[in-house]
C-alpha cells in the first residue's frame, strides 16, 4: 500500500516554541514561566480557529516533560516528545470537549487526576473547545482545578471564552491568541512554498493569506489545494478563480464608479462579479478593507482621490460605515445579489451627503465670521 499523504499543516507544524508565527507574546511569557519555575495549574487558550492554540498546549506539555526536568527547549527526537506531538502519550491527555461534554466524563477525568503519570513528569489534560462542556460538567471540573495533585496541569482551549464560566476562567491563566498578520502568513507561506519546490507568486501568497482571516491552518489547508490545482506553479489569477475572490484591480474600479456616483457602472460592476462566480460577501469585506486603507491615507490631507473624484475623510467613512452595516443583511437576506446591490447604492447615496455641523462650518467660512461673533454684534 502506498505511504499515505500527509497534508503541509501537518508537515510543517510547529515542534518547538521558535518556530511558532504571530504569538511572539505568548511564546515569550510562556517561555519565561518555564525557565524561572513559575508554572500555573491550569491555562486558558482562547482565540479565533487555526492560530495554534492546540499547537502550544503540545508544545508547552513537551517542555514541562522534557528529560532532566522542563526545558524550553526539549528534544524533538525523544520517543516521549515524539508521543506528544502526535497526540498518542498516556500522559498528556487530550480531551475534545464538544464530544465528551457531559458530567461522566468530567469525573472519570477527575478520578484520573489522582494517579501519578507513567512516563512522564506531569500529566497534563488539554481540553479542546472547552466552552462546550455542560455546567453541570464545569462544576464538577472546579475543585479539582482549584487544588489539583501537584503532578497534574490543565490546559483549556476555546474559541469562545465568553461561554466559559467565570468560576473556571477565574481559576486559570489565561492567554490570548491573536489573528495572524496577514504578511507573517504570507512569509511563512512562501518558506513552505520554497521546501515544496513550488513557484508560487507574492501576489498570490498575498491572497492566500486574505482568505484565512488570520489563520495558519486554513492558510497551509489552502495551499495544499492550490497546489492540486495548479501544480509547481501558482499565479494570483489562479487563486482569484479557485476561490471567487475579486481582483485588486476589480476592487478599485467598482470603489471608483462608486465614489463618482456612477450607478450604471456600479451595477454593471456587480453583474460582472456574478458572471465571474465571485463570492459577493467576501468581495465586500474587500471593499471595506480597500476603503479602511483610503480612510487612513485621506488623515493626512482630509481628501483621498478615486480616479476622477475625490472624497473627503468624512465621505470615506460614510461609505465604509454603510458596509460594514450590510454583512448582517447580505449573510442573512434572501437575495445575496439584491442585498449586494442596496449595500453599494447606499454607499454611494451616505458618501453624497453631508453632515450638518460640516454645513455649518463651511457657511461660517462663508460668511466670514462664527455665528457666536455675529450674535454678539447683532
Amino acid at each position: 500500500m502506498a505511504e499515505s499523504y500527509q497534508v503541509i499543516a501537518r508537515r510543517y507544524r510547529p515542534r518547538q516554541f521558535d518556530e511558532l508565527v504571530g504569538q511572539e507574546h505568548i511564546v515569550r511569557t510562556l517561555k519565561n514561566a518555564i525557565e524561572s519555575g513559575r508554572i500555573g495549574h491550569a491555562y486558558l487558550f482562547v482565540g479565533p480557529r487555526g492560530t495554534g492554540k492546540t499547537t502550544v498546549a503540545r508544545i508547552f506539555a513537551k517542555a514541562l516533560n522534557a528529560d532532566g526536568g522542563p526545558n524550553v527547549h526539549p528534544d524533538n527526537d525523544n520517543p516521549i516528545a515524539k508521543s506528544i506531538m502526535e497526540g498518542s502519550c498516556m500522559d498528556v491527555v487530550e480531551i475534545d470537549g464538544a464530544s465528551n461534554r457531559s458530567i461522566e466524563e468530567i469525573r472519570k477525568l477527575r478520578d484520573d487526576c489522582k494517579y501519578s503519570p507513567t512516563v512522564c513528569s506531569y500529566k497534563i489534560y488539554i481540553i479542546d473547545e472547552v466552552h462546550s462542556l455542560t455546567s453541570d460538567a464545569f462544576n464538577a471540573l472546579l475543585k479539582t482545578l482549584e487544588e489539583p495533585p501537584a503532578h497534574v496541569k490543565f490546559i483549556f482551549a476555546t474559541t469562545e471564552a465568553h461561554k466559559v464560566l467565570g468560576t473556571i476562567t477565574s481559576r486559570c491563566q489565561r492567554f490570548e491568541f491573536r489573528p495572524i498578520p496577514e504578511d507573517k502568513i504570507a512569509a511563512h507561506l512562501a518558506y513552505i512554498s520554497k521546501q515544496e519546490g513550488i513557484d508560487a507568486s507574492e501576489d498570490a501568497l498575498k491572497a492566500v493569506a486574505r482568505l484565512a482571516n488570520g489563520g495558519m491552518r486554513d492558510a497551509q489547508s489552502i495551499l495544499d489545494q492550490m497546489i492540486s490545482f495548479c501544480g509547481k506553479k501558482i499565479g494570483v489569477e489562479d487563486v482569484v478563480s479557485v476561490y471567487g475572490l475579486a481582483s485588486s484591480a476589480r476592487i478599485e474600479s467598482l470603489v471608483n464608479f462608486m465614489a463618482e456616483g456612477n450607478y450604471a457602472e456600479v451595477v454593471n460592476s456587480v453583474n460582472s462579479l456574478i458572471a465571474d462566480g465571485c463570492d459577493l460577501y467576501r468581495a465586500l469585506c474587500d471593499l471595506q478593507i480597500y476603503l479602511r486603507e483610503a480612510m487612513l491615507e485621506s488623515f493626512k490631507t482630509g481628501w483621498r482621490d478615486f480616479g476622477s473624484k475625490q472624497l473627503s475623510t468624512e465621505q470615506i467613512m460614510r461609505m465604509l460605515d454603510v458596509l460594514q452595516g450590510s454583512e448582517k443583511s447580505l449573510k442573512n437576506g434572501l437575495s445575496e445579489r439584491a442585498n449586494f446591490e442596496v449595500a453599494l447604492l447606499k454607499a454611494v447615496e451616505q458618501s453624497r451627503t453631508r453632515a450638518l455641523n460640516t454645513l455649518i462650518k463651511e457657511l461660517e467660512k462663508l460668511s466670514g465670521a462664527p455665528r457666536e461673533v455675529q450674535k454678539k454684534n447683532s
